[in-house]
């Protein structure tokens, strides 16, 4: 297997499966031939020592007939001996008295009679022909006592060739067994991973084929209760949201466009309007020197709440926070925001609790006040008032902005936190941009807070910012 093969999914996970599968196999197996293995060498053993008392029995019995002990000896190892067992009688010192059923090529390796238990398990070995290391022996060795005391050393014992080739067979089996499944095994792991993997495949070619012209594509789900599909799944979501934000930015985009399109354009049609004629009254110079500055004003604005606006998304602006009174700070916005109200007839009326300690970013605090109440003051009608209460609770402040507008209509209200949305585009918006309500939010949420449009109908509507109090 090619190392570019090696490096795909799905020939990892067969060569895994395969790689544990043998291991679990070979061992299984192994244990399993060990533990045969065992038994059957267990079950000779067993053999042999019932058999040698057989051939103990057998002896007593024909030197209870009378016979002598060389007679007894041979007798019942011609008797007992056969095929499958080899039977050998010695006397006390060692002497052989009588034998059946040995090969000539076989030597039976007599220890010292002492050694030889006379009780209980008998003393068992295991011989090799000098001929045929192949063909073993397992011998069973044993002393006994017969009536009238007489010593003899019995000897039993039976080929271990049988069993042995019969392993053997079991091994070949296994060496072509183990291989042919593991081969089995792994096209079956191969198929199953293709198969299961099949749905990456698919959505990577999906994937490949979506840019930012095509993002309303969506990868395919084959099985949504699956792994494989939730992630589908979780990747279409994904996309969802940034087609949103691209279909955002490029609304964005529009809007901003226009925004600073409009006051370029007004102020470069005013100068073009003055220098059209080599000559103008002083008044004419200055009423058009006068629409220029408003419009830069304006422009300036604008850019620079895109700015804050764009820092703040891209988390590079740096909050400094310190000490400061929330009904001082509120009380110079209403002082200072009474001079643009007074040009439209609107009055600014102010309520605070007092103190009201906080700690904060003062400029964007007051940039906050400021903009909600810029808000108010735009859509107050002349001989209106806006009402603006400090209130605290116990762990809050709530900073509440009235007015005496017309309202916002119900399926807008949603909406009024959004960058450049106009409520009606048609209406003039006397130099606002629809930012100022946008950056409000986000200066009360980087100060773990919220602005929230608490009640708006015919007879005005009413906006509350929510700031945590110090602990």
């Amino acid at each position: 297997m090619s190392s570019a093969m090696l490096e795909t999914v799905r020939a990892r996970l067969t060569l895994w499966y395969v790689s544990i599968l043998a291991a679990i196999l070979v061992g299984v197996l192994a244990l399993t031939y060990l533990l045969l293995a065992r038994a059957m060498y267990a079950r000779i053993d067993d053999s042999l020592r019932v058999f040698i008392q057989i051939v103990g029995t057998s002896l007593g019995n024909d030197l209870a007939e009378g016979q002598s002990v060389d007679d007894a000896a041979r007798s019942t190892a011609g008797e007992l001996a056969s095929r499958s067992y080899l039977v050998a009688i010695y006397d006390g010192g060692g002497r052989l008295l009588g034998e059946a059923g040995r090969e000539d090529d076989i030597v039976i390796p007599l220890p010292p009679p002492d050694t030889i238990p006379a009780l209980g398990e008998p003393a068992l070995s295991t011989i090799v022909e000098a001929d045929d290391l192949d063909d073993r022996h397992r011998l069973a060795f044993q002393r006994v006592m017969v009536p009238p005391a007489v010593e003899y050393v019995i000897v039993v014992g039976s080929s271990l060739e049988p069993t042995d080739e019969e392993l053997e067979s079991l091994r070949g089996i296994l060496a072509y067994v183990v291989p042919l499944s593991l081969v089995v095994a792994g096209l079956g792991g191969w198929f199953l991973a293709r198969r299961s993997l099949s749905p990456v495949v698919a959505m990577a070619d999906r994937a490949r084929q979506i840019g930012v012209g095509s993002l309303s594509a969506r990868l395919p789900v084959a099985n949504p209760r699956d792994e494989l599909g939730k992630l589908a799944a979780t990747f279409n979501e994904l996309l969802s949201r940034l087609e949103m934000s691209v279909e955002q930015q490029r609304q964005f985009m529009a809007d901003a466009s226009h925004e600073l399109r409009t006051p370029v354009t007004i102020a470069r049609t005013a100068a073009s309007v003055a220098l059209q004629q080599s000559t103008r009254s002083e008044s004419e110079y200055r009423e058009t020197l006068d629409i220029i500055e408003q419009e830069t004003i304006r422009l300036s604005r604008i850019v620079d709440d895109l700015f804050t606006l764009t820092r703040a998304d891209a988390g590079t602006y740096r909050i400094s926070k310190t000490p400061m009174y929330l009904d001082e700070l509120i009380d110079d916005v209403a002082r200072a925001t009474r001079v643009v109200a007074a040009t439209k007839d609107v009055s600014i009326v102010a309520e605070c609790v007092h103190p009201a300690a906080y700690t904060g970013d003062e400029d964007l605090i007051r940039r906050l006040i400021v903009n909600v109440l810029d808000n108010a003051i735009r859509y107050s009608p002349p001989g209106g008032a806006v009402r603006v209460a400090l209130d605290r609770s116990s762990d809050s402040y709530a900073i509440s902005v009235s007015d005496q507008g017309p309202g916002i209509p119900p399926a807008a209200q949603s909406r009024i936190f959004e960058r450049f949305y106009r409520v009606d585009a048609a209406r003039k918006r006397d130099g606002g941009a629809g930012l100022g309500l946008a950056l409000a939010r986000w200066i009360a949420q980087a100060h773990d807070g919220d602005i929230a449009l608490a009640a708006s109908s015919s007879i005005g509507s009413t906006f509350v910012i929510t700031l945590p109090c110090p602990e």
